[in-house]
């Protein structure tokens, strides 16, 4: 069995290294060749020849072949509709020449590129679903609601709901919301992690770490990802600012990529001291080491109507940390995790008496004993890469072929 990944992705994108790449690497480990089209930009001309070679004898070495084809950005909509009819010539003949049996779409630009190239092949199409798209634009505020990009989007999403043979999920709320009647080959894969990554070791590696940041004596609040748009970044910083009024020993850590002044001048306006909180970029592989100096992990997403398709990776980073959680409602099928395994707080109003109140129940769960071992048990039963995200992807491979 052989199946073709088509991202609309560069192979670069922390992304595709922290979802993408894992996931082919657990197809492939269940007997699924691989290979991966990814639209870079730039392309050729930002890949030094070397690190192109590097990471095809790299990538060849797990048994993944990649393909790469060029990003174009604008202007949007006919840049994205020619990489889709010039990448569809492509796929259709990687396909031939591969004798590859599925095509595997992650989200709705690559699922249109599979789709134009399905016609003449007797591949599958698997559409990877990972979002509800045209809201999403609307709910950031890209584009008017019901708007000519809107109304397009939904009327190739539902024409591309038809053409795919299997699809995934990232939340049992968009499967009730797409494929209702369940009539359709459907797998629930939320986004997974390698959880064994980010379990904690020896205990004197989180003391090191906390010695190194000056917080041996700290209550330390740890946010990871991006800031600003769907990411409540102004609520954020209210958050952080009571929780340092309550607790004078609290200490805020956020590891994200974004720009980090439009936190910092936040928090300083709060009255937080900029010896109370620190923002920093790490990569994706520091990510685990950083989590054991928390005691505590956020996460503030706009809840919103696209948002419950969506699966936060920093939950199951978070969890598979033996970190509990403080989280708003209205995000994906959170609500009922958190609340069912216990493993944090989930607070529905955004202001300073429901952030007391979060940080007192917080509080109250830390002191339950085997805490950790019950966020990281949760991790491995909900979001482990190989025993949840490896094992449905090749349960729908099976009953795809199978169809």
């Amino acid at each position: 069995m052989r199946t073709l990944y088509l991202c609309y992705f560069g192979l670069r994108e922390p992304l595709v290294q922290t979802q993408v790449l894992p996931y082919l690497r657990e197809l492939q480990r269940g007997g699924i060749g691989v290979d991966l089209l990814t639209f870079e930009p730039g392309w050729p001309r930002s890949w030094p020849e070397a690190e192109r070679q590097r990471w095809q004898a790299e990538l060849e070495q797990q048994g993944i072949r990649w393909h790469a084809r060029a990003y174009h950005k604008w202007p949007s909509l006919p840049a994205t509709l020619y990489d889709i009819v010039i990448g569809a010539w492509q796929v259709r003949r990687v396909v031939r020449r591969k004798g590859i049996q599925v095509i595997h779409a992650r989200s709705h630009v690559a699922a249109a590129l599979g789709a134009l190239a399905k016609p003449l092949t007797n591949a599958k199409l698997l559409f990877d679903i990972r979002g509800f798209m045209a809201e999403e634009y609307v709910d950031a505020d890209v584009w008017p609601a019901n708007g000519l990009l809107f109304r397009l989007t939904k009327a190739a999403e539902r024409k591309l709901l038809k053409a795919a043979d299997g699809f995934v999920v990232l939340t049992e709320k968009a499967r009730q919301i797409l494929f209702p009647s369940a009539r359709e080959l459907v797998e629930v894969i939320p986004c997974c992690v390698d959880a064994a990554r980010f379990q904690r070791t020896e205990n004197c590696d989180r003391q090191v770490l906390r010695r190194e940041l000056g917080v041996q004596d700290s209550r330390v609040l740890v946010y990871v990802g991006a800031l600003g748009g769907w990411y409540l970044t102004e609520e954020l910083a209210e958050f952080l600012a009571v929780a340092h009024v309550q607790d004078a020993r609290t200490f805020s850590l956020i590891l994200t990529q974004s720009p980090p002044e439009q936190l910092r001048a936040r928090l300083e306006r709060a009255g937080v001291p900029p010896s109370r909180f620190l923002i920093r970029s790490v990569l994706p592989a520091e990510i685990p080491r950083y989590l054991k100096a928390g005691d505590v992990a956020l996460s503030f997403i706009k809840p919103c109507y696209s948002k419950l398709a969506s699966s936060p990776t920093k939950i199951a980073e978070y969890l598979a940390s033996g970190l509990p959680v403080i989280c708003n409602a209205g995000i994906g099928d959170l609500d009922e995790l958190v609340i069912n395994e216990q493993v944090g707080v989930i607070f529905r109003e955004f202001n300073a008496v429901a952030y007391q109140t979060a940080l007192q129940q917080a509080e109250a769960l830390q002191r339950e004993p085997r805490l950790a071992e019950r966020c990281r048990a949760t991790a491995r039963r909900h979001f482990d890469l190989a025993e949840v995200g490896g094992v449905r992807y090749r349960r729908l491979y099976q009953k795809l072929l199978a169809k």
